[in-house]
């Protein structure tokens, strides 16, 4: 099956329940074809956890959540070793962790050793305890979300921690016409919420992703377009806004984010359009603002805007 279709089918069944942020979807399920974890962030109330939740009910696979919280421990993650009185010994239960698709929510109000629970898994795919390896169930992937406001007792995500994600997602309020379609789709359900009430219907199998991953991975990337994001990469290492450029890992997680871009639009090669469309939820959370710039309030978004115009497309 086309990837497009592939697609459409999950977006089919995610407009059910969410009017508008179409942009969003498209991210998030870009990040989510490709491999890689999604970081979701807006104020209370814009539907960041109802985003995942939905597209949890359309994949026929596993799916947690977990509400990250100052008092979560690591092993509440990852799950921890238990005494078998009856065979004396210890046996490894498995915490929520090991699952297809976790939903981290708030992931910034838990202390920095939970939020470090997440890297191995994020990265390797296992999950080590005592010495010994577990791996995840693939797919895997995990979606975070966090709020930009009521800092107070949260814990800002390490750069090690937000460079496992493959985009950072900024989620803002609707446009009027979208926000009346919100109200009139879900002031019947009680403020109660759940994509069951809207008969979404599982329509993607732990195969289908696996599939499209690999046909994603086939993608072809000409060298001129590979040069081009060897020069953004560049851009944001020369560029006075920034203390902290992109880095290798960057690149390639911009490259893999155009690539499922570029299957969804039915394409099996990236275009320049598909780098800049990846390049800022790539780049936005893995970049390090001057105290100058900071000082003088710059949006990072807008730094980025620069570089875009700054560099030679190519043609």
């Amino acid at each position: 099956m086309p990837d497009g279709d592939l697609y459409a089918r999950l977006t089919d069944e995610i407009r059910k329940v969410i009017a508008g942020q179409d942009d969003a979807i498209e991210l998030a399920l870009a990040a989510f074809f490709a491999g890689g974890h999604v970081l979701l962030e807006g104020v209370p109330g814009i539907g960041k956890t109802l985003i995942v939740r939905t597209v949890a009910a359309a994949l026929n696979m596993e799916f947690r959540r977990v509400q990250m919280t100052p008092d979560l421990l690591p092993y509440d993650i990852t799950g921890s070793a238990i005494y078998r009185e009856d065979r004396h010994e210890f046996e490894f239960q498995r915490g929520p962790i090991f699952t297809n698709f976790l939903l981290a929510d708030e992931i910034n109000r838990a202390g920095a050793r939970t939020q470090s629970a997440l890297l191995e898994a994020m990265q390797e795919l296992t999950v080590t305890q005592d010495g010994r390896v577990h791996a995840l169930p693939e797919p895997f992937i995990v979606f975070a979300t966090q709020n930009p406001i009521e800092q107070e007792g949260t814990y800002p995500l390490p750069q090690a921690q937000l460079d496992r994600f493959m985009f950072k997602i900024d989620l803002r309020y609707p446009d009027a016409s979208v926000e009346e379609e919100i109200f009139k789709r879900h002031h019947a359900t009680g403020m109660r919420d759940a994509p069951t009430q809207f008969a979404v219907e599982k329509v993607i199998e732990a195969a289908d992703i696996l599939a499209a991953r690999s046909r994603i991975r086939e993608t072809f990337v000409r060298d001129e377009v590979v040069a081009y994001v060897r020069a953004l990469v560049q851009a944001t290492r020369d560029a006075d806004e920034f203390i902290v450029g992109a880095s290798t890992r960057a690149g390639l997680m911009l490259l893999m984010g155009a690539k499922s871009l570029a299957r969804f639009a039915d394409r099996d090669f990236v275009t320049p359009d598909d780098i800049q469309r990846a390049f800022l939820p790539t780049m936005r959370h893995r970049l390090v603002l001057s105290p100058d710039a900071e000082l003088e309030g710059l949006p990072i978004d807008d730094a980025l805007d620069d570089i875009l115009a700054s560099v030679e497309v190519p043609r």
